[in-house]
């Protein structure tokens, strides 16, 4: 598919990957809609380095993706704004370390909170997004899921279970939107400079680059290039691609 012209909503559009795949995306002519949770300034800061670097209209928009009427809100903006939707990135995430052992720290809370940011949060947006996504012609979506989502690790069970839950959504979703909307998965492992890393404890950062049979993180940009290959893509539908520098094989 080519892709200048298209536009593209990134949730988490200002975190350490999502920033990444904002520009990657840009680079290839596609029109940004950052969106962000809480960080305003920086998420503006972002759709201006866009549109001054690329020449492409980029803006920023905030949402609370647990919030359904939030997240129907920010669809009808981005479509007002750009006049189309054609690709949805779903980056953001929450994530807070709890040892698996410790069953008391994973409290039902945090629990729900992690379950409605990382996959109900996802579903949310993909229904939200599927109208305007058919309506183009040529949808595309990309989720961000995990190593953690394919074997037991990762911050805590809770975000294990999440991104493993987003896989399956995935395929799911590629069966309910096809053929006109394609729906793939890129799993990252460790990265570094990501708020996620940064909730990390660092005997989890240390063994996951050690583990690693390319012994050390993965690339946000080997990631965000994924993704652009993922918008490309004509005949890739329903698939997860691990980026994590050789520690998971499935």
């Amino acid at each position: 598919m080519e892709l200048r012209g298209k536009v593209a909503l990134v949730t988490g559009g200002n975190g350490g990957l999502g920033q990444r795949i904002c520009h990657a995306l840009a680079r290839e002519g596609v029109h940004i809609a950052a969106m962000y949770a809480q960080s305003k300034d920086q998420a503006e800061g972002v759709a201006r380095d866009l549109a001054s670097q690329y020449q492409i209209n980029a803006a920023a928009f905030g949402c609370d993706i647990t919030d359904g009427a939030a997240v129907e809100n920010l669809v009808a903006a981005v479509t007002a704004r750009f006049g189309r939707l054609d690709i949805l990135i779903n980056d953001a995430a929450f994530n807070k370390s709890v040892p698996f052992q410790d069953l008391d720290g994973l409290t039902i809370d945090l629990w729900e909170k992690i379950m409605a940011v990382n996959l109900t949060g996802p579903m949310r947006l993909i229904k939200a997004a599927a109208p305007a996504l058919k309506a183009s012609g040529a949808g595309r979506i990309v989720n961000i899921s995990s190593v953690a989502g394919l074997g037991p690790t990762g911050s805590s069970i809770a975000y294990a279970v999440s991104k493993a839950g987003l896989i399956h959504l995935t395929r799911c979703m590629a069966v309910a939107l096809a053929p006109e909307t394609l729906v793939n998965c890129v799993a990252p492992g460790l990265l570094e400079g990501t708020r996620a890393t940064a909730n990390l404890r660092p005997e989890q950062i240390e063994r996951s680059a050690a583990s690693s049979l390319l012994q050390k993180a993965a690339n946000k940009d080997d990631c965000a290039d994924m993704v652009v290959t993922m918008c490309r893509t004509d005949t890739m539908t329903g698939q997860t691609i691990v980026i994590d520098a050789g520690r998971i094989f499935h």
